[in-house]
């Protein structure tokens, strides 16, 4: 049964108008026709369900420009009330918001839909709205005809912040809204926090939050004081927007929510902070730039791309030697500059900000480079570290980039959003260490983009190592069955539990396992918050799969123990052997430094040594069909079998038990030339599970056929 559901979004226009006298339109935003054809509130909320954050809010502000907005939003609810300025002097004012927060769908199906306040604040710019102050949204509920108690939830997990829970919140809404009698079209408050215009938007030690106030408990008290605390990638049920007319009147004259916020005596009649308000909207002047990178080709030099972006006008690069103190900045125009003549032995720590006429951006994060040939070859940094997490001071790489260097590799940096606008190929690198300390699910620790890419780099031979703390309970855990797949299948892992031994914040250590590639690393610590860097909870405990073997076992645990992992072999559909080095907590968290350096020598000697004896050469094809011996054997959950063919085959790959009865189908199917794997999960071809034993498995081409055994132990 679906839902009648509805959205909420809010944002706001810098727009100053003159002061003009009284004309008609007041109240009548400009928001245009619903399509015949839009989707209900309902339909769109299940097609967004399973979106990242980017993507959701794509879809969001597309519904909302092409005017999927109920009938009964456009009709704005007048106010009259009495304010005074800075001086005390008393205005009439009269004001027009919407008498609901912003919704997707028709007046028959629609859902109040949570967002950014950057893709409000677009849909904002276009209707000629803005959003309220926190003096505003108390005299909204005030003058509320249905006043209606907060529902709320008890969190678990980051469910509040999932499509999910918006489409319950609303459903319990409407239950109320409906129970009290109310009307579309009446005034309603008490049912969400307000995204508000605030000073707290240009508050410099929070760059890029959202500022949230109000909803209102049946008493008039708010819920949700007045604060800034979310980054603006942040969205949960309980967020709102509400639109309100940016024309006003006052004192019988016409002028604009944002002209009055910003005059110097008169913004107190709109406005409870202290001092005018000359940032009225959330996009207020360039953003930071996000998608770029530095490389370098040759000794001494370094290259810094950057994606294109229409509202920037000019770039400055800013250099440091050491991460900490950088310089004023170098300015170049258009996506790409070059700089030469540097130390080739210095790594090079590089921030950017972006300039236009409304002003200069926030530094970006930080990346590094190591302008320097070396034998022993070169990396690609990943930063895909991007949620605003208490702790997270985006410039994590000095960690990596100093362990980097000082097993003499050169390297290269990228933000994940260079990988994914294309600006930087991991295929150009041998090695790719990807960062990902407490990236979860709300800003996605693998992008679906991000996933394609990371696969198809596997499946040529690529060389991976990638360390985060909210990685498998992102994917595994909480992710789709894309998400699980690719978990699976390129990151050789399932979940265990979201902390050692599944209990958080307790357990700090950890050693390496014996015939893995950490075994002469008998103590491994990592941050409690008091190192350095920032708290190490929730780090993730992991299952190995298919062929992985464990690398790392948490400290003190009996359970849930296994914190890295190791793989070499074929993945996905790949023909070309890779390899893969996993940690279930954020490598930069690691000290002391001496420790966190064998780690990463460690692991990149293990990802950029040759292939190993019982593995294809990288660029071979096989002389002759080859059935390996199934890794693990034993095995209890999963083992990989790998087999190779000198020309393209019809390939039958069956499991039998030892009295020759058929128990799965493995592979039936043409293949091409060259290495294939496949797993299987000790199940029969209608998905049971085998008792323990003795089987065979037998590969037959028409022309040859071989089999071996192997065990399975339940």
């Amino acid at each position: 049964m679906s839902k009648a559901i509805a959205f909420i979004g809010l944002c706001i226009t810098l727009v100053i108008i003159p002061v003009h006298h009284i004309s008609a339109g007041y109240g009548d935003v400009d928001i245009p026709p619903r399509p015949p054809d839009a989707p209900s509130g309902s339909e769109f909320m299940a097609s967004i369900t399973d979106l990242g954050f980017a993507d959701r809010e794509d879809a969001i502000v597309q519904e909302l420009l092409a005017g999927n907005i109920p009938g009964f939003m456009r009709n704005l609810v007048e106010i009259e009330e009495t304010f005074n300025d800075a001086d005390g002097n008393s205005h009439q004012v009269t004001y027009w918001v919407m008498p609901d927060y912003l919704a997707i769908g028709s007046d028959s199906n629609y859902c109040r839909v949570p967002m950014g306040p950057i893709t409000a604040q677009h849909a904002a710019d276009a209707f000629g709205t803005t959003m309220p102050t926190r003096k505003l949204v108390d005299n909204i509920y005030q003058h509320a005809a249905i006043k209606l108690e907060p529902k709320t939830y008890v969190p678990v997990g980051n469910q509040n912040e999932q499509v999910e829970k918006f489409i319950e919140h609303n459903s319990d809404i409407q239950a109320q809204f409906n129970a009290a009698g109310g009307a579309l079209g009446q005034l309603v408050g008490g049912i969400k926090k307000d995204v508000v215009l605030s000073n707290k938007i240009t508050d410099p030690s929070r760059p890029n939050h959202v500022v949230i106030y109000g909803w209102h408990w049946l008493n008039g008290t708010p819920i949700q004081p007045l604060t800034n605390i979310h980054i603006n990638t942040y969205v949960d049920y309980s967020h709102g927007i509400r639109f309100l007319d940016s024309d006003i009147i006052i004192d019988g004259d016409s002028t604009t929510v944002q002209a009055i916020l910003q005059d110097d005596t008169l913004y107190k009649i709109l406005s409870d902070e202290s001092g005018p308000m000359p940032v009225t909207s959330y996009i207020f002047n360039t953003n930071k730039p996000a998608s770029f990178g530095v490389t370098s080709e040759y000794d001494g030099q370094i290259k810094c791309v950057v994606a294109p972006d229409a509202n920037v006008d000019s770039y400055a690069l800013h250099l440091s030697q050491d991460g900490e103190d950088f310089g004023d900045g170098i300015p170049f125009t258009g996506g790409e500059y070059v700089l030469e003549g540097l130390p080739s032995d210095s790594v090079m720590y590089v921030k950017l900000t972006s300039e236009n006429s409304s002003g200069t951006s926030p530094f970006s994060e930080m990346l590094a480079v190591l302008p320097k040939s070396t034998d022993r070859g070169r990396i690609l940094v990943v930063n895909g570290f991007d949620r605003g997490s208490d702790g997270n001071t985006y410039d994590f790489i000095r960690q990596h980039a100093a362990a980097v260097a000082q097993g003499n590799f050169a390297f290269a940096s990228a933000t994940n959003e260079a990988v994914t606008d294309g600006l930087v190929s991991l295929t150009d690198y041998p090695v790719v260490d990807y960062i990902l300390g407490e990236e979860s699910t709300a800003d996605e620790t693998f992008s679906g983009a991000e996933q394609i890419l990371i696969a198809e780099y596997l499946e040529q031979g690529g060389r991976l190592f990638v360390s985060g703390s909210e990685i498998a309970w992102d994917l595994d855990y909480r992710g789709s069955t894309s998400d699980k797949t690719f978990f699976k299948t390129y990151l050789k892992a399932r979940y265990s539990a979201d902390a050692p031994g599944a209990v958080s914040g307790q357990h700090y250590a950890a050693t390496g396992v014996s015939g893995g590639i950490f075994e002469d690393i008998t103590a491994i610590t990592f941050d409690n918050g008091t190192h350095g860097t920032y708290n190490v909870e929730w780090a993730d405990a992991l299952i190995p799969q298919g062929g992985a073997v464990e690398a790392i076992h948490y400290q003190n645990v009996t359970a849930h123990k296994v914190g890295g992992i190791q793989y070499e072999g074929l993945l996905g559909d790949g023909d070309t052997p890779g390899k893969l080095v996993y940690l279930g907590f954020p490598f930069e968290t690691i000290y002391p430094d001496s420790t966190r350096n064998i780690i990463m020598e460690n692991t990149l000697q293990f990802l950029s040594s040759a292939a190993s004896a019982s593995e294809p050469s990288v660029n071979t094809v096989p002389e002759e069909i080859v059935l390996a011996q199934n890794f693990p054997n034993p095995f209890n959950a999963e083992t990989v079998v790998q087999y190779s063919l000198p020309v393209d085959a019809d390939v039958l790959l069956i499991i039998y038990d030892t009295t020759g009865r058929h128990i799965k189908t493995l592979v039936n199917s043409r293949k091409n030339t060259g290495y294939h794997s496949v797993t299987w999960d000790a199940t029969n071809d209608v998905g049971q599970r085998v008792s323990s034993g003795v089987y065979l498995y037998r590969i037959s081409t028409g022309t040859y056929s071989q089999t071996r055994r192997l065990v399975v132990l339940q």
